[in-house]
């Protein structure tokens, strides 16, 4: 009985430990998912590395004389991990010794909220220990070294701040070029795939400006965030730099002519380019299209993109007859006072006029539509294809060779071709059943200019890694001379005729000299048809007569019912604008030669070593303050009775001003900085793309506009 008793008690007493542990452990078990739960979770999250791209600095596109086009600048997002060593330990006790100063200084920073609203969400967020509290998304560089310095001083690694950068793509210019050096809005989407956006040079050139992305390891926190664990970094590799062709005051002057004067005819889209003529260079590219709310933006590269270009394709009708032996300057025509018939269709000039019989000459510089097409149909109708060949030897059959992606090509119709007719020949001797884009035609009239030498058109002068030349570009001639110089004298001729007696006389000046044609026409372009009188008006030409410097093409489509419409109303004024702000520039920009007499001069600027100044100034008798006596770098400024010499100060990373400097000089002063020094042209320096007194930082690369 006793050894009953015994064993029951035994067996009791184990189940009963049993039981116990059991709780114990179920109570465990709640205890960790319940209270200890978020921890735990946190913890395994913190187990899950993964890496995660850097993306790499864009490269920057400059304009020819060092400006910049389009850069990219740093945007912060601010991110405060409430989980942090440094927020937590002692209690918190760093935290809470810091809060008040870090309320103040974010309101004081950011100026959006009061300090003691910062202070209210950051403690909520402490309390919560949110590991990713975003504190400021997109703050500038100013305010992430201000947030960042703080941020230090409340604990180096422990305070708590993760900072993210991303990229900000800004053109400082903003609408001008704005198509042509295009728009950088790539993105990853979920799947992890790129999506770009990007147009124009941004587009053209993007495997060269994107650079190669970096790799950094991230650690993930609890609600999916990620936070980079220090000293893993992959350093990514930032983009080259383009050097374009573009000409920041050339594109100012067609940008705000062509703007003017769609504004005030209220036109529907519009280009304007300059290209120099012994180059091919781009200098200047405007496009403006017209949105619902009366307003004006480039949308569109309307430069490159194909449309009837009218009238302008008359000098091609004349090289051809010309170069082919089938007609001279003084052939005649009858022109039938303005309207002849083809079949059942009727082709008139733009005005009516009542002339018949006049020369080649006169029926170009009255920009006779049924002139050029009676001669066309009488010399090619039997054998349009000599005609054909004639565009296609002239480089009119394909794309200009520009390079921009999104090009359009040009569309010259066949015998062979459906759309073909009795009248198709005809009306493409004035310059409609054929798609050409603005800058095909003004490739034409930049190698009438160019002494008959077609130039292939570029806007990239040089790609850059860290101010040094890794590519460069050249002038491209494009074949054989467009004709023989008898055919070039004669065209010429024709279109400096156009200006001094024909449709654009009222456009001369008596300040230079310029040639060119305007060109009025009916569009069809699947939007508007003939029948609903929307015109397009163009103005091709090229300035000075004596040594073209410069070839322009203006192109605009007028609104329905337009009240100005013909080439010299509309387009032929924005080229003579254009014209004379780029004479006028040319003028004030000419360097003072050596013949000119010091006395007889406005005033003199020169800046360099301390040694030749006092040379120069000892030389021209010129008496200079103390303080230059014994300094390193000076500036003298002249005029008549009147001289100024002072120190220039030199401080480690300040920009300092090398203006007037030769480029010895300025080359020494400026590597002696650690810069990166890219000189364009030659002479002293004119221009520098870093302002006098702005901070730099070693290896940083100035751009030197030299005249």
């Amino acid at each position: 009985m006793d050894i009953k008793k015994d064993i029951l008690w035994r067996v009791y007493l184990v189940y009963l430990l049993m039981a116990l542990g059991c709780a114990l452990i179920v109570g465990r078990a709640v205890y960790i998912q319940r209270a200890q739960g978020p921890y735990w979770k946190s913890l395994s999250d913190s187990l899950h590395l993964a890496y995660r791209e850097m993306d790499a600095d864009r490269g920057t596109i400059y304009s020819e004389d060092g400006s910049i086009l389009s850069s990219s600048v740093p945007n912060f997002d601010v991110h405060i991990d409430f989980g942090a060593e440094g927020l937590r330990e002692k209690g918190g006790k760093r935290f809470r010794e810091r809060l008040d100063s870090l309320a103040l200084h974010c309101a004081a920073l950011f100026g959006d909220i009061s300090p003691a609203r910062y202070r209210q969400a950051l403690l909520e967020a402490y309390q919560k220990k949110d590991r990713y509290f975003t504190l400021r998304k997109n703050i500038d560089f100013r305010q992430y070294q201000e947030l960042r310095a703080f941020s230090v001083r409340s604990g180096r690694n422990h305070s708590g701040f993760i900072f993210e950068e991303r990229e900000k793509r800004l053109m400082p210019f903003g609408l001008l070029a704005n198509r042509t050096i295009g728009l950088s809005r790539s993105h990853v989407d979920a799947q992890g795939r790129t999506i770009g956006s990007n147009v124009g040079l941004e587009l053209t050139y993007d495997s060269i400006l994107q650079g190669v992305n970096g790799k950094r390891l991230v650690r993930r926190l609890s609600g999916g965030a990620f936070v980079p664990v220090e000293g893993s970094e992959i350093e990514p590799e930032d983009g080259k730099d383009l050097l374009t062709t573009l000409d920041i005051q050339i594109q100012e002057f067609a940008q705000g002519a062509l703007m003017r004067k769609m504004m005030a005819n209220e036109a529907l889209q519009g280009t304007c380019i300059v290209m120099e003529v012994a180059t091919g260079k781009v200098k200047a590219i405007a496009n403006l299209g017209r949105r619902p709310d009366g307003s004006y933006y480039e949308d569109l590269n309307y430069a490159i993109r194909g449309s009837e270009p009218g009238s302008t394709f008359k000098l091609v009708t004349m090289l051809s007859l010309l170069e082919d032996g089938h007609a001279s300057l003084d052939t005649k025509v009858d022109l039938e006072q303005g309207v002849w018939s083809v079949g059942t269709d009727l082709v008139k000039d733009s005005e009516r006029h009542g002339r018949r019989s006049v020369s080649l000459q006169e029926a170009f510089e009255l920009s006779s539509n049924v002139g050029m097409a009676k001669l066309v149909t009488a010399h090619y109708g039997s054998r349009p294809e000599a005609f054909i060949n004639r565009l296609e030897r002239l480089g009119l059959g394909g794309a200009t060779g520009l390079g921009l992606k999104g090009e359009s090509i040009s569309v010259i119709h066949k015998p062979t071709d459906r759309i073909w007719s009795r009248s198709t020949l005809p009306w493409m001797g004035f310059g409609y059943g054929i798609f050409l884009t603005p800058l095909h035609t003004l490739m034409v009239y930049n190698a009438v200019a160019n002494g008959g030498q077609m130039m292939k058109p570029y806007l990239v002068n040089a790609i850059l890694k860290d101010g040094r030349i890794m590519q460069s570009f050249v002038p491209e001639t494009l074949g054989d001379p467009i004709c023989r110089s008898t055919t070039l004298a004669a065209l010429k001729k024709s279109l400096e005729g156009v200006v001094e007696n024909g449709t654009a006389k009222k456009l001369k000046t008596p300040l230079y000299t310029f040639a060119g044609k305007t060109g009025t026409s009916k569009v069809s372009n699947g939007q508007w048809t003939y029948a609903d009188g929307v015109y397009q008006s163009s103005f091709a030409g090229y300035f000075p007569v004596d040594k073209p410097r410069y070839s322009c093409i203006v192109v605009i489509l007028n609104r329905p019912g337009a009240q100005e419409v013909y080439g010299s109303d509309v387009a032929g004024p924005v080229f003579r604008e254009v014209a004379d702000r780029i004479h006028t520039w040319d003028i004030l920009s000419q360097p003072l030669h050596a013949s000119v007499r010091l006395q007889d001069s406005i005033s003199i600027q020169w800046s360099g070593w301390g040694a030749d100044f006092r040379f120069i100034s000892s030389q021209l008798g010129i008496t200079t303050s103390d303080s230059t006596r014994n300094s390193r770098w000076a500036r003298l400024t002249y005029a008549p009775e009147h001289s100024v010499g002072r120190r220039l100060t030199v401080q480690q990373g300040v920009m300092p001003s090398v203006s007037g400097m030769g480029l010895r000089d300025a080359l020494f002063l400026l590597e002696n900085l650690d810069l990166q020094v890219v000189p364009v042209g030659r002479g002293k320096v004119r221009s520098q793309s870093i302002q006098p007194g702005y901070p730099v930082r070693k290896g940083q690369t100035v751009l030197l506009s030299m005249g």
